[in-house]
């Protein structure tokens, strides 16, 4: 496994410019370098047909939105299928700017309606606010879909790393209250496990803090997320602990593989096929965590981001 040129010139880069790691910063500085970060690397920005920002009803108050319309063909009348986009960032730190570009791209490329969730964020708010906001929102757009011109039986998620943590545990919740129904699921490098101690080997080799995402920082996340260290255990924060993973939607799982999460990304849909869920699994050996969100200035992150969409598309369109 070599690490991708470009990569590796983003990285040296970044070690000669110095400064603190992330969890060495205050929040509210730590969201202003990952949002300077981004808009400096991100994906270029699609057009879309149509786009609305909007406040939806959640359990505990309004969740904000963003909507986006893919073009259509002019004798397309069919309902379009939908992708619920719940961003990442350690629970904590981005937000729907910082994934814009994202569902653009995911709207134009895979050809669907994108509902991007600005779920509340720690640590002001802490679990489970977060993922009963993205839960509410999976319920919202499933009840609402008619007035979307979406299908209600043709929903997908998506999430990277702590989104990829939360689209996992929605679509278990989704399963064990009864709905809404999910037809896939795309977990992009996600984090599936909050417990400190783990037996994945990636864990260890990558997460010394030179590939972009380290423990120290996972640990930071942790303390910002959790009200108290035993949470790790509730599959709601853990959804790798979820003993059956029979009855969840098909699923595709990418990781990267300078990624302290990739062996659990990997294990994960090992053991979702086990269970009798289809579930494809892609590595980019190259990559590092949240190259995604960095297609502007890695090939591979171009890369990763078209293969997302191809895969929605081909599971919600056919």
């Amino acid at each position: 496994m070599t690490l991708d040129p470009q990569t590796k010139a983003f990285l040296e880069q970044a070690a000669e410019a110095g400064g603190p790691a992330l969890y060495e910063l205050p929040v509210p500085d730590a969201r202003a370098m990952l949002k300077e970060m981004t808009a400096t690397m991100d994906a270029p920005r699609q057009e879309v047909r149509k786009f609305e920002q909007r406040a939806i009803p959640g359990t505990d108050g309004n969740i904000p939105v963003r909507l986006y319309w893919p073009d259509t063909a002019p004798n397309e009348t069919d309902l379009l299928p939908v992708l619920v986009l719940i961003h990442g960032g350690g629970f904590a730190l981005a937000d729907l700017d910082t994934h814009e570009n994202m569902a653009r791209f995911y709207c134009h490329n895979a050809r669907v309606i994108v509902m991007s969730v600005d779920y509340r964020l720690a640590p002001e708010h802490k679990f489970p606010a977060g993922l009963e906001d993205c839960y509410d929102a999976l319920c919202w757009v499933h009840e609402n879909a008619a007035s979307l011109g979406a299908d209600p039986k043709n929903i997908a998620v998506t999430g990277d790393s702590a989104g990829g943590c939360l689209s996992a545990a929605i679509c278990q919740l989704a399963r064990d209250r009864g709905g809404p129904p999910v037809a896939f699921q795309a977990l992009v490098y996600p984090v599936l496990t909050l417990e400190l101690d783990t037996n994945y080997p990636s864990r260890a080799s990558m997460g010394t803090g030179e590939y972009f995402l380290g423990q120290k920082d996972m640990d930071w996340f942790n303390s910002l997320y959790l009200n108290s260290p035993d949470e790790v255990n509730d599959t709601r924060v853990s959804p790798a602990l979820m003993d059956d993973l029979t009855g969840l939607p098909p699923a595709f799982v990418l990781t990267a593989g300078y990624d302290p999460l990739r062996d659990e990304g990997a294990e994960y849909a090992k053991r979702l096929n086990a269970a009798g869920v289809e579930a494809e699994y892609y590595c980019f050996e190259g990559a590092i965590h949240g190259f995604l969100s960095f297609s502007g200035a890695l090939d591979i992150g171009a890369d990763g981001l078209q293969m997302v969409a191809n895969r929605v598309r081909e599971a919600l369109r056919g």
